[in-house]
């Protein structure tokens, strides 16, 4: 693979109280011909993470021809699991129901954070997003103890196909965390089953974390693409890449990524939270540069 990245498409700059800065976790929803409504995790002066989109016009370079003048979701009231922030996580567009997966965040003493996911539901006669419950609809359990991360979901033969991100430990600096990819099933796309089998495991030296899996199926392979953090001397977030023949078992092959760090500018430091897809016979690639999000996000298209 070989991306060529084409344009730094939007970054918040105080644009409401609640989209102060970042716009993390791009995922984008076709509108119509060239439109493509682009969710985002933004924050606001608290630093509490809220969801919104921008719309962009793929047939006028990228242009954002509207932003989301209020949240599509907003952090819980006081208490509940996703009292500091909801973050975006996967939208499942089944032909009658629209899912939206999404991180609910605690902040926490003992630890940094505590996520989980929680579910909303689109209403159409509303035009809105709904939660389906105030409490996640996949929370910490024997198999996820300690906290679990961005989904990425398919539905196959009436089956929902979850990949998500889970922490196997804690420690006193955050470089001490084992965080990896498991997978899930359901037969409703709320209840979901745990194998507690780990689907993409640590490598590089150095590697803790692996975040944010994105899944599609191209004929009879699957593909993922992640965020992966620290690597020998490089500490910072890079876009990982693997296939697998069944979902299951994975092969890591990150060095056939074809996306890397720029020398300068909005993503010179990192890259992470790819999102992929098919525009025009084309597949471009949405993604995070440098602070996770501070620098908002681009587009890159494959070159071959």
């Amino acid at each position: 693979m070989n991306w060529t990245k084409l344009k730094n498409i939007f970054c918040p700059d105080n644009n409401f109280s609640w989209m102060v800065s970042h716009a993390a976790n791009p995922f984008a929803e076709r509108m119509s011909e060239g439109i493509y409504r682009i969710y985002f995790t933004c924050r606001d002066a608290e630093s509490r993470s809220h969801i919104g989109y921008v719309d962009v016009d793929f047939n006028d370079d990228f242009k954002v021809v509207s932003i989301s003048d209020v949240p599509v979701l907003a952090p819980g009231e006081l208490g509940l699991f996703d009292d500091s922030g909801t973050a975006m996580g996967y939208l499942l567009n089944t032909g009658d129901k629209k899912y939206l997966y999404y991180l609910g965040w605690n902040l926490k003493v003992t630890v940094p954070w505590l996520n989980t996911i929680g579910l909303a539901i689109w209403n159409e006669a509303k035009g809105t997003f709904e939660k389906y419950s105030r409490a996640p609809i996949m929370d910490r359990s024997d198999e996820d103890p300690f906290t679990i991360s961005y989904p990425s979901v398919l539905l196959e033969n009436g089956k929902y196909r979850m990949w998500y991100g889970s922490n196997l430990k804690w420690g006193k600096t955050q470089d001490e965390m084992d965080h990896v990819i498991k997978y899930a099933e359901s037969n409703d796309g709320i209840h979901w089953n745990r194998t507690n089998q780990i689907h993409i495991h640590l490598e590089h030296p150095g590697e803790y974390a692996l975040s944010k899996p994105f899944v599609i199926k191209s004929g009879d392979l699957y593909q993922m693409w992640y965020s992966y953090r620290a690597n020998g001397t490089v500490t910072t977030y890079r876009i990982g890449y693997a296939e697998s023949a069944d979902g299951i078992s994975w092969k890591r092959k990150d060095e056939e990524v074809g996306i890397d760090v720029s020398p300068e500018g909005w993503d010179s430091e990192m890259i992470c939270y790819p999102f992929v897809f098919d525009h025009g016979g084309t597949r471009y690639m949405l993604y995070n540069g440098n602070g996770y999000g501070r620098t908002g996000f681009g587009i890159a298209q494959l070159s071959d």
